[in-house]
């Protein structure tokens, strides 16, 4: 007998969204704007997957105000919408992939490093936000991945065992925190290697290559 997921648990940017290239440009400009170098070993090993305020005192070296990281997450993150508008679309398969899971009675939450503005941006150009039980958010959490606190609340907030759960990723950082909470992963090679992403249980380019029974078919395995 097939093994039902107590629920599925999509992280945003890069697994909902192939947005990743645009946040790259973002925080290029930004780097530039404080006099920085930019480096891709930078970006996918200190800010790739994790929350701002770490992002943030991570690249200045330092522990920053409140009102400073506010200052600067605002700055970069209305560049990257800017930059993104013109181009925001979901990753090919997600919609149809999403109604398999909802016409199975599985819960579906987002837990997610990114911003309530980015989000409602994301959820206005991309109509999925029904297919959504919750939204976990960095505003929510005290530790950003690849600590488990954001996947353990997305799973609490469905009523799901967090090892009965599955997750969607793309970051190493995300990969690492739904493991640490007890559950299956399947990692998008949107911004990382296959290789990067070796603990996840699973490795795809887009949802055209799963389906509803990859999903029973991890829980079994």
């Amino acid at each position: 007998m097939n093994k039902k997921p107590g629920a599925v648990i999509f992280d945003l940017d890069g697994t909902l969204i192939d947005n990743n290239a645009y946040h790259i440009e973002a925080w290029k400009v930004f780097y530039k704007k404080t006099g920085r170098e930019f480096s891709m070993d930078e970006y996918k090993n200190k800010i790739n997957g994790r929350i701002n305020r770490e992002i943030f005192n991570k690249i200045f070296g330092l522990e920053l105000s409140p009102e400073e990281i506010e200052r600067y997450t605002n700055e970069k993150e209305q560049l990257y919408r800017e930059l993104y508008a013109p181009y925001i679309k979901p990753i090919p398969g997600l919609i149809t992939f999403l109604q398999q899971i909802k016409q199975a009675g599985i819960p579906m939450a987002i837990a997610t490093s990114g911003l309530p503005v980015n989000i409602a941006f994301m959820f206005e150009h991309v109509t999925i936000k029904d297919y959504f039980d919750n939204v976990i958010d960095s505003t929510v959490i005290t530790n950003g991945k690849p600590d488990p606190e954001i996947f353990l609340k997305a799973a609490a907030s469905v009523n799901a065992p967090a090892p009965s759960c599955i997750a969607l990723e793309d970051s190493i950082a995300g990969v690492q925190s739904a493991t640490a909470a007890g559950m299956k992963v399947i990692a998008l090679t949107t911004t990382h290697t296959k290789e990067d992403l070796h603990q996840a249980d699973l490795t795809i380019n887009d949802y055209t290559e799963i389906d509803l029974s990859t999903l029973f078919q991890l829980m079994e395995a």
